[in-house]
């Protein structure tokens, strides 16, 4: 694909990686508990990522939905913060694994042509696989480890990564149609999704991210510290508790979640019942 037909991909610089994996997250439906849209970002910032590409929110936002925010920079100097889609790249440690980071925000139209200007980086720097990650809200407990699974759409990826097949059929979000233009450009492609309390469906889950970040990692073989993350994650899980404690109802079924979790813990983990929250999640966003 030449930059003629991306018109809205926008690159400052050529990366230097090789064969990239792509970690791609958006803001949105897909990101319960924002735990997606961070975990991308601290993955970039420990990296020290550099941003070399981004997407033009023009012709694909809705800007009555998704609105611009102004904001004052550092000179006292009023500007407009517009939805963003960048791109990084970093090598990861231990090794030279090339990865590229995309941080994101759903869009509202276009969603064939959007993936087109992802899947023109993609080509581009001649990535090798494509990883999305989400999070949704499941009925899990807060205090306890956080349940994260990956499908693959390919056999292949499917015994080397160690995730089952994606059976899903129903609606779906900017990531499935990512996964399809994947296929199309004979990319190989992979979803990691963690599962957020139910009950906390608006704070921000250091601890989802951070299961997010450790599961993305072992995938592709990498090192990051995250011991940032698992401070916040000691806070959140504080925090949770003192606000369930002041409720009767909550702490009930906060406690009947957590004898299900330590009876039944093979339910929570990667198998058909956490598809099934997925497959529910989906089909609940029609």
């Amino acid at each position: 694909m030449s930059g003629r037909e991306l018109p809205h991909l926008r690159w400052r610089s050529q990366p230097e990686v090789t064969r990239p994996v792509v970690l791609a997250a958006f803001a949105g439906w897909n990101d319960a508990g924002d735990a997606a849209t961070t975990a991308t970002a601290f993955m970039a910032e420990q990296w020290k990522a550099r941003p070399f590409a981004d997407i033009d929110p023009e012709v694909f936002y809705d800007f009555t939905v998704t609105r611009p925010e102004v904001r004052f920079d550092l000179s006292g100097n009023r500007r407009i913060d517009w939805p963003s889609n960048e791109f990084s790249a970093a090598v990861a440690p231990p090794g030279d694994t090339s990865v590229i980071v995309l941080t994101g925000i759903e869009p509202q139209l276009r969603w064939r042509t959007f993936c087109e200007h992802v899947i023109g980086v993609a080509l581009a720097t001649d990535a090798r696989l494509v990883v999305t990650i989400g999070a949704l809200l499941a009925e899990v407990p807060h205090s306890r480890p956080v349940n994260v699974f990956g499908t693959a759409y390919d056999e292949l990826s499917v015994g080397e990564l160690d995730v089952r097949p994606s059976r899903y059929e129903g609606p779906t979000g900017i990531t499935g149609v990512l996964h399809n233009a994947c296929n199309e450009a004979g990319i190989r492609s992979a979803a990691l999704w963690a599962a957020v309390p139910t009950y906390v469906p608006s704070a921000p889950s250091p601890k989802a991210a951070l299961a997010l970040v450790q599961r993305t990692a072992r995938m592709l073989d990498v090192t990051i510290d995250t011991d940032e993350l698992k401070f916040a994650t000691d806070a959140y899980e504080h925090q949770v508790s003192q606000l369930v404690s002041e409720d009767d109802e909550t702490t009930d079924y906060v406690a009947h979640l957590e004898r299900r979790y330590d009876e039944e813990p093979d339910a929570f983990n990667d198998g058909e019942s956490l598809v099934d929250e997925v497959e529910r999640f989906l089909r609940d966003q029609d």
